[in-house]
């Protein structure tokens, strides 16, 4: 009986997603994974005055990009522009840098007050969100995202939409469900033993469980796997720092996603949560805000990324009694600002890797930017978060070659700012203009 249920179900959002499209009809030839297929882009150069390289820190001046179609084959300064290429795009006295990429979005998801948000809304209205939620979020200079976690499928339905240039918003890697243990973070039911949000959630025990979940979303689309192998904020376990998972289970996680070609991130904040993510061999580990000595080791020697999410932290903080969010949520949140910037200064100073995460959709899409001045005030430097959101997020993606970059091969994904970003990291919370796949989108 689900299953028919369940075909309905689709039917339904395909056609509340359909409803919310507001862009130019698909191309004939449009292209998969994230290429940009909807109008034909002719042959095209951009100029800057200044270029940033985020892998060196240098400068160029008088910068030239030039584009074939979505990709770019030259970057230079004072680079001559071929006469087969429309005449050059002056984006004037601004510093290009490369698309920004958050490892860490729920574009499905919106800042709503915490109970009636459970209770009233549905995957339809997920799905008739999403579009201006990409759109805030490209329009901000996110052209690639991440993203962990969504019910019934709608963001690997809003990545397809992208990519069928349908819908304007960034590159996407979609992890569908979430995995949560039952009466863990991710679990929805709670309230009451009698109302049940099963259908919208991934919570699954044991290793079979495990295994069948992850093979069921990657059936369904799943680019990576999510797993919150510990205890959150945004849920009311009496322990932010509690593993939720075993090691066996951990293991299990990671050794099934490889199986199927990919990664895992691992949702935890706890000091042992981490660790077990961490000896399982995820990609990277969210939050990790009370990472400890041996935590950091560990992620070290694995070579496994933390994604901290500071806005989002500041934001539940200041902005989460109005949302209605319960004190237990505000007081871990609270505990985990008093030690969590020395834990990850740890953590940088051993020589770990970080990427850029904002947890968005908690906060309004589109002000995912403003993370950047809350990790220099915890201690990175403007061009260390920098990195995080290109060079440091495209390697934990796999596709180093094709974002994060300028450079032949790869997209031509690119944000320009009215001034040095390295001088000043809050020009990076509004772009004076992006440009995703060699077309100017804002």
């Amino acid at each position: 009986m689900t299953r028919p249920r369940m075909t309905i179900r689709g039917v339904v959002l395909a056609l509340a997603l359909a409803l919310a499209l507001v862009a130019a009809p698909a191309s004939a030839r449009a292209q998969a994974a994230g290429r940009t297929p909807a109008t034909p882009v002719t042959r095209m150069a951009y100029r800057a005055a200044h270029l940033l390289d985020p892998a060196t820190g240098r400068t160029i001046d008088n910068a030239v990009i030039l584009v074939d179609h979505d990709t770019i084959v030259q970057v230079g300064s004072n680079l001559a522009v071929p006469r087969d290429m429309a005449p050059a795009i002056d984006l004037g006295n601004v510093t290009v840098l490369p698309g920004l990429i958050d490892v860490h979005t729920h574009l499905t998801s919106s800042r709503t007050t915490y109970y009636e948000g459970l209770f009233r809304r549905s995957p339809m209205d997920a799905a008739v969100r999403a579009p201006g939620n990409a759109r805030a979020t490209l329009e901000a200079g996110f052209t690639t995202v991440r993203d962990v976690g969504a019910g019934e499928y709608v963001d690997v339905a809003l990545r397809n939409a992208i990519n069928a240039g349908h819908v304007a918003g960034p590159r996407m890697f979609v992890a569908t469900m979430a995995l949560s243990a039952t009466g863990g973070h991710g679990d929805l039911n709670g309230f009451s033993p009698y109302i049940r949000f099963d259908e919208m959630g991934g919570t699954v025990d044991g290793v079979d469980a495990i295994r069948k979940r992850i093979r069921t979303n990657v059936k369904f689309g799943a680019d990576l796997i999510k797993i919150a192998a510990g205890a959150g904020v945004l849920s009311e376990e009496e322990s932010v720092g509690a593993p939720q998972y075993t090691q066996e289970e951990m293991n299990a996680v990671v050794e099934e996603a490889a199986m199927w070609g990919k990664k895992v991130a691992a949702h935890a904040h706890g000091a042992e949560a981490i660790k077990r993510a961490i000896r399982a061999g995820v990609a990277s580990v969210e939050h990790a805000g009370l990472v400890d000595e041996e935590g950091v080791r560990l992620a070290k020697e694995h070579g496994t990324v933390l994604v901290p999410d500071v806005y989002t932290d500041m934001y539940i903080i200041e902005q989460g009694p109005g949302m209605g969010l319960p004190p237990i949520i505000i007081n871990k949140e609270k505990e985990l600002r008093r030690s969590q910037d020395v834990n990850w200064g740890r953590a940088r100073k051993a020589g770990v890797k970080f990427a850029f995460g904002t947890d968005a959709g908690v906060f309004p899409h589109g002000e995912n930017g403003r993370q950047f001045k809350y990790l220099v005030d915890v201690g990175f430097t403007p061009l260390e978060t920098i990195q995080m959101a290109t060079v440091n997020a495209a390697e934990l993606l796999g596709w180093s070659a094709k974002v994060g970059r300028l450079a032949p091969g790869a997209f031509a994904d690119f944000i320009a700012v009215s001034g040095d970003p390295l001088a000043n990291v809050r020009l990076l919370e509004a772009p004076v203009a992006v440009v995703k796949g060699g077309r100017r989108v804002k």
